[in-house]
């Protein structure tokens, strides 16, 4: 298995990259496409933020790589605005961790 990384994407009616007036109803359906391309791509989702109402959506995503990342939006006809590698920052991650 190939090593995970986190990936944050976003998405906003104002540059188009989130339909705007869209139910939650229509989202849940074209969502479905979207976990099947993930999975297809080897992207696995581990949370989405959506504004309905400010048409926006932020996924949290873990993907060997951000091209793993852009595939599976590719196929699954979504727009983002950035794709952007990320880490965790808890007092977990940062503060405890093993001294040399």
């Amino acid at each position: 298995m190939q090593a995970m990384k986190f990936f944050l994407d976003t998405h906003d009616q104002r540059s188009n990259t989130f339909p705007a007036g869209i139910s939650k109803e229509q989202f849940a359906e074209f969502f479905a496409g979207y976990e099947r391309a993930c999975r297809e791509e080897g992207v696995v989702v581990l949370r989405v933020h959506v504004g309905f109402e400010a048409g926006r959506a932020y996924c949290f995503n873990m993907a060997p790589s951000a091209d793993h990342v852009r595939r599976a939006h590719a196929k699954a006809g979504l727009p983002f605005d950035h794709i952007t590698e990320v880490t965790t920052a808890t007092p977990g991650d940062l503060f405890f961790l093993p001294q040399a």
